[in-house]
């Protein structure tokens, strides 16, 4: 391919994200000013005010797509986890265990007669 085709594509794929970027904003615009002030009497927004809502959702909610970024398989403390659980003794691994179960509420017959305190009879 010579260079002035790919000038013009990079410039077509430009111009369409511009659109599409343009076309959100715009899309949000008109939903919010569509529903809000009705359903909620809240009031009628600007373009520079919902380009501010998307970005505050972003910040808020993460990504819009895209799929995950950081996979627990892959995290940054995987190393350091297999190390310490290299590490640790039977019972320690034990005793890890029942704390993650305490934890998270894990419920099963043994753990949770044991940490109520009191028999169901």
């Amino acid at each position: 391919m010579n260079k002035p085709v790919k000038v013009v594509k990079v410039i077509i794929l430009s111009i369409l994200g511009v659109g599409f970027i343009l076309g959100v904003i715009w899309g949000t615009m008109y939903l919010w000013n569509w529903l809000v002030p009705d359903l909620f009497n809240g009031p009628v927004i600007n373009i520079w005010q919902t380009l501010g809502l998307l970005a505050l959702s972003r910040i808020f909610f993460g990504s819009w797509g895209g799929g995950c970024k950081h996979k627990s398989s892959n995290g940054p403390w995987k190393h350091y986890w297999k190390e310490r659980w290299a590490n640790m003794s039977p019972e320690d691994r034990e005793r890890f265990k029942q704390k993650l179960k305490d934890k998270w509420c894990y419920k099963d017959g043994s753990t949770s007669a044991r940490n109520s305190g009191t028999s169901n009879g």
